[in-house]
């Protein structure tokens, strides 16, 4: 088997696989490694926004086990209202299949997958990087790390996060009797932790049952995903599978590479702060890294090389950042006033911004910069510290 590569991706999720993918359609030779099987069972909610529907590979048909078209929305439990929408506004997919179907399509690029191989470490040289993986040490032009929030690849480059959350989520079967009435509906729960919320996902076999919050609120946590399936009437339900995870964000200003070696996806901390969505951003960001890292093994030029990585850090930050920003301010919003948010959402206005999101017709940074969203959003943040914000290093927790 080879063991020098144009580009070396590393974690076989939405990011890498995208990564890959935008690689070797730029006709470089591409290795993807992942430490598991696949497929692999992941925690996540599994909701594709638009955005995140648009930028898959190859015109890929997900593997779609819902598809949304009502919401509810509670507070604590209470002052429940739901909305609803004669077409669905969310893709429901299990991550397991809806990955492995990501890197069949990177395979049909070009790609190789190897799996059940874990990466040990990096070592940089100024013409290419050594993969010291199982098995020996491969050797890539440039490596691409997308092995998500726990990175190994995100300590080399030196990735710093501005907020961690822990998230606690449990499978739930449809062969329960508490099913009924969930087929093409989701709620979300504002929760009892400040900046935290629950969700409950319909599946084609069952429910995603969800939270998050401030991973300092470990406990919290805890109890509000107990409680919250008590106000379900689904702590009873069999329990298919019950995990959890971290999820990390990054600070503004931590880096995106170095040197040879990118970061995408979760590994960059690259999410949206308030509701958590990352699935796009993974997405987005991997094919930008894929595309930029083609581009840069066609270069003959050491500055050349480095210009076409760069662009890489200049485009998610034209693109992706914005929506990051908008993102914390109104998880800051949140924080402060969850109230008055839930209100909001009730109105005509509230409801048409949640839905266009979804669908992908507007994105937060969008939304935010509406004058009758700008203006609501100054009042409940003004004179405010960001509380989400802590710069927490990348290798806490």
């Amino acid at each position: 088997m080879p063991n020098e590569w144009d580009v070396v991706v590393i974690g076989a999720g939405p990011a890498g696989t995208a990564a890959a993918h935008a690689a070797a359609l730029g006709e470089a030779r591409v290795l993807l490694l992942e430490r598991a099987s696949m497929p692999r069972y992941k925690t996540c909610g599994g909701g594709l926004v638009g955005t995140s529907v648009a930028s898959l590979p190859d015109h890929l048909r997900p593997p779609v086990q819902a598809r949304v078209s009502r919401a509810t929305f509670t507070l604590g439990g209470a002052w429940a209202f739901t909305r609803s929408s004669r077409r669905p506004f969310l893709d429901m997919v299990y991550r397991d299949q809806f990955d492995a179907a990501l890197a069949a399509a990177a395979q049909r690029a070009g790609t190789e997958v190897r799996t059940g191989v874990t990466v040990r470490g990096l070592v940089s040289h100024d013409d290419g990087v050594v993969v010291e993986a199982d098995g020996g040490s491969l050797t890539a032009a440039v490596v691409l790390g997308a092995d998500g929030s726990a990175s190994r690849v995100a300590r080399h480059v030196g990735v710093r996060c501005s907020q961690v959350d822990l998230a606690l989520e449990v499978e739930i079967p449809r062969s329960s009797a508490q099913m009924v009435g969930w087929s093409d509906r989701l709620l979300l729960d504002w929760g009892p932790v400040p900046g935290a919320y629950g969700w409950v996902f319909p599946k084609g076999d069952g429910l995603t049952v969800g939270v998050i919050a401030d991973r300092d609120h470990g406990d919290a946590v805890r109890s509000y995903l107990e409680d919250f399936l008590h106000q379900l009437r689904l702590h009873s339900a069999f329990r298919r599978m019950q995990t959890g995870h971290l999820t990390r964000c990054r600070t503004e200003e931590s880096p995106l590479r170095r040197g040879r070696v990118l970061v995408v996806g979760d590994a960059a901390g690259l999410l949206e702060p308030w509701t958590r969505e990352g699935i796009s951003f993974a997405l987005r960001s991997g094919r930008l890294a894929g595309e930029a890292a083609a581009r840069a093994v066609g270069q003959e030029s050491p500055s050349a090389l480095e210009g076409a990585l760069a662009e890489y850090e200049r485009a998610v930050r034209a693109t992706l950042a914005p929506e990051m920003r908008a993102g914390a301010t109104l998880a800051d919003a949140f924080h402060a006033r969850p109230r008055v948010i839930h209100a909001g959402l009730a109105t005509p206005l509230g409801w048409r911004s949640f839905r266009g999101f979804c669908r992908g017709e507007a994105t937060l940074a969008t939304l935010a910069a509406r004058p009758s969203v700008r203006a609501p959003l100054r009042l409940l943040t003004v004179g405010r510290s960001p509380a989400r914000r802590r710069g927490a290093p990348r290798s806490g927790g």
